[in-house]
């Protein structure tokens, strides 16, 4: 059985299929991933084939310093998303035929009504929640402050209706396979989310078929080693704080490098430059770029991230604590929930993001005397999420479907 799982974004929209794919493979399925060009080398490592669909998520991940949710900004962010999915919509188009089925991540959601035209079975592995529920906010509304049960499902309901993005981008793929318009999103009947239960338990108002599986992390590629400079600089002194912003504040004019600078003085660190381009320097500084997390993180004191599905779940599983700067869609619910879990201290928003600001939040989970709490609380946390089956749902998901050699 032929697999296309569509995983369009950044990295952190990717991970999960490169933690899926080794998996998949080894029950037998075979597995190719759709993914923006710079991922091909790591969809190739995964032992998955390949299929490059145009754009870069550079585009709908910059924002400016200071930046608010003001209509103008809104309303440019909308165009550029709106750009980048339909983009991809004609390669999706192209690559389905000859699968069984598609399996596509949330920003890719059009790739259900591909499906459809086409007649095969579509599941959705989302790495964020988009379905209404009275547990939290819609991640749609930047916010994790929670507007009480009735309000966070109303809000959710209008603003998947108002995200003119992703139904552009549906309209495009109904009529590319030659189905009518649709006046509402598709709801598929199957999807699979994820992140681990112990970290964000399944909403009760949710309905039949979705579910939550847990973490689907990716290994170290084969053969991968360290660098030598990264490996003596960890072997030099106590464990050393990871600042990192992933793909999040890529274009900076360099105040986040200033941020960062200010941030670290004085202790061990290591920044990883990251879409940002962060720079740092001292004696006790170390500038890296990509490492995997799943080696990186448990060496570290503490990881200093943005909050992005994919970056908090390395960061719970690894059993540190977190300091979470977040920057806009589902990365507040993650920053909230790692407040709320114990792991971490109360997020600083990106807007509010000053060096003083930042080492306060640091002391507060490596030196100061509530430090090890946050140690303690990560460490019971990652304990808990190793435990979880994250790859059994989909195997079990895919094996109810004709043909599946489950």
């Amino acid at each position: 059985m032929r697999l296309l799982v569509v995983a369009l974004g950044s990295r952190g929209d990717v991970v999960p299929a490169l933690g899926l794919a080794p998996a998949l493979i080894a029950a037998g399925y075979e597995v190719t991933i759709a993914a923006n060009p710079e991922f091909g080398g790591l969809v190739r490592e995964a032992g998955a084939g390949f299929v490059a669909l145009p754009g870069d998520a550079r585009t709908i991940s910059s924002f400016p310093r200071g930046w608010r949710s003001s209509p103008r900004f809104l309303a440019a962010q909308a165009r550029a998303l709106t750009t980048y999915l339909i983009d991809a919509v004609d390669a999706v188009v192209d690559a389905a035929p000859g699968h069984h089925v598609l399996l596509p991540n949330l920003t890719a959601r059009f790739a259900d009504d591909v499906a459809e035209g086409l007649g095969i079975p579509s599941i959705g592995l989302y790495a964020q929640p988009a379905e209404p529920t009275a547990a939290f906010p819609p991640i749609l509304l930047h916010t994790a402050r929670d507007l009480g049960g009735v309000a966070n499902r109303f809000s959710a309901r209008v603003a998947m209706a108002v995200a003119t993005p992703f139904h552009a981008a549906a309209r495009r793929a109904r009529a590319a396979v030659g189905l009518p318009a649709r006046r509402r999103a598709p709801r598929l009947n199957r999807v699979l989310h994820g992140w681990s239960p112990h970290v964000l338990a399944r909403p009760v108002d949710w309905r039949p078929g979705l579910s939550v599986a847990g973490y689907w992390r990716p290994r170290i590629p084969p053969g991968w080693a360290p660098p030598a400079e990264l490996v003596d600089f960890l072997d030099a002194g106590e464990p050393p704080v990871l600042i990192g912003f992933g793909s999040m504040a890529a274009g900076q004019d360099g105040w986040l490098s200033d941020v960062v600078a200010r941030a670290v003085r004085g202790r061990r660190a290591i920044v990883q430059r990251g879409w940002a381009g962060l720079e740092a320097a001292g004696p006790d500084v170390l500038v890296v770029g990509d490492v995997p997390h799943d080696w990186l993180f448990p060496r570290v004191a503490a990881v200093v991230h943005h909050g992005g599905a994919g970056t908090a779940g390395a960061v719970f599983s690894a059993g540190v604590p977190g300091v979470a700067v977040p920057v806009y869609a589902d990365q507040p619910l993650w920053a909230d929930r790692a407040r709320r879990l114990g792991t971490g201290p109360d997020p600083l928003p990106f807007t509010r993001l000053t060096g003083s600001a930042l080492a306060a939040r640091i002391d507060a989970v490596t030196t100061s005397p509530g430090a090890s709490n946050f140690r303690g609380a990560a460490a019971e946390l990652a304990g808990r999420i190793a435990a979880d089956d994250a790859v059994g749902p989909v195997l079990a998901a895919l094996a109810e479907l004709p043909g599946s050699p489950g």
